[in-house]
């Protein structure tokens, strides 16, 4: 079983910026980052593999996001610029052992979560 926990949600203005990061207690295939709007559901927003280094993003958020990680810690940041309100969301840390698409019923692991509040 491996151990996902988020940091750095908060609230910003728009146009500003913010990092999550995700400590893992485990090495998975991919790890990735979802989120999920209020009444809306959790959605794909990053990933990366870990022994390519291959990233891959959802279509609203290229560009502006970067999801990067660190082997040595074992954490897998993503780096939020030009924030929007509409990229309001609890944003979560998910992992999987094998690829099985970049989906939440591809993941096997989920972190709690961490809020993402963007003001206009």
């Amino acid at each position: 079983q491996v151990q996902l926990v988020e940091s750095g949600g908060g609230l910003v203005q728009a146009g500003g910026s913010l990092r999550l990061s995700c400590a893992a207690s485990g090495r998975t295939f991919i790890m990735a980052w979802f989120r999920q709007a209020p009444g809306k559901e959790r959605e794909f927003v990053a990933g990366i593999r870990w022994s390519t280094d291959s990233t891959y993003y959802t279509d609203s958020v290229k560009g502006r996001f970067t999801i990067s990680r660190d082997n040595a810690k074992n954490t897998v940041y993503l780096q939020m610029n030009s924030l929007k309100p509409e990229d309001t969301a609890v944003y979560y840390c998910a992992a999987a052992r094998t690829q099985r698409g970049w989906s939440v019923r591809g993941m096997d692991y989920w972190g709690k979560g961490t809020l993402v509040t963007v003001s206009s």
